[in-house]
């Protein structure tokens, strides 16, 4: 793990093999280790950054909001750090969020983009509402809050069979600051629409789906794509298809990439 200053706050970083740049962002709760099973595939024939976004991983907390602004400002800087001018990005969930923010300031450094189990469109009023009941809840019972979280973005097929590896998804979420946690609640709950961007952004995009995601309506969040050159990708699952479908998610996405 590699880290460098920026803003008073300690960003850390992997960057693995040589080639075309991919850039992978965790979802909230997550951190780097989410893209352990990915990493050694990729890193054969790409050049694999990933990134603990702002409060999470080994990642300091950057004030009470963190914007998905402010975390795409932050993989900048390591992008800089690095001399890279342009990368694929592959966001999971707030890492999507976060990826197309990253897409809004500066388009020119992108190259591909892949949103994966994640959604273009800005929170709805009934899921602002849940953000703040969020912030309670976890300001609460810490610990509860994330078991909870962590447990119900599997589909429910799948809690029995994938036990362990929920088990070891609470484990390194319970290492999310406090502070970390609800200022990536207030980010996602004041983040911009920017659906308009798979309209109107000339790079390679797909849209990767659980068709049981607990998180994401399936038939709405498909509709943002409509009328795009968006390639949709289906899964049987929910909202984790890094580890309910992850060889079928291995194999679409070194298929994507070699498009690119």
């Amino acid at each position: 793990m590699k880290t460098l200053h920026y803003k008073n706050t300690t960003i850390a970083f992997t960057d693995t093999g040589k080639g075309t740049a991919i850039v992978l962002l965790h979802g909230f709760l997550e951190n780097q280790s989410m893209w352990n099973a990915l990493v050694p595939v990729l890193s054969q024939k790409y050049r694999v950054i990933t990134i603990d976004l702002l409060g999470h991983g080994q990642t300091e907390p950057m004030g009470y909001i963190q914007t998905m602004e402010d975390n795409a400002d932050a993989v900048h800087e390591v992008l800089s750090n690095l001399r890279l001018r342009k990368a694929v990005f592959i966001g999971h969930s707030m890492g999507g969020y976060v990826a197309l923010a990253f897409a809004e300031l500066y388009p020119e450094s992108v190259k591909g983009l892949v949103l994966l189990n994640s959604t273009a469109k800005e929170d709805s009023p009934e899921r602002k509402t849940n953000r703040e009941r969020a912030i309670i809840a976890v300001k609460k019972d810490y610990e509860t809050f994330i078991r909870l979280s962590i447990a119900n973005l599997f589909s429910e097929d799948n809690r029995d069979r994938l036990n362990d590896r929920i088990e070891k998804v609470k484990k390194e979420a319970l290492q999310t600051p406090l502070q970390g946690i609800v200022a990536s609640l207030e980010g996602m709950k004041i983040r911009k629409d920017r659906e308009v961007l798979l309209h109107t952004t000339a790079f390679p995009k797909v849209l990767i789906l659980g068709k049981k995601d607990p998180v994401l309506n399936y038939e709405e969040t498909v509709s943002q794509i409509q009328g795009t050159t968006v390639e949709l990708v289906t899964f049987p699952d929910g909202h984790m298809s890094h580890i309910e479908n992850e060889s079928d998610l291995t194999k679409e996405l070194v298929q994507f990439l070699k498009k690119i």
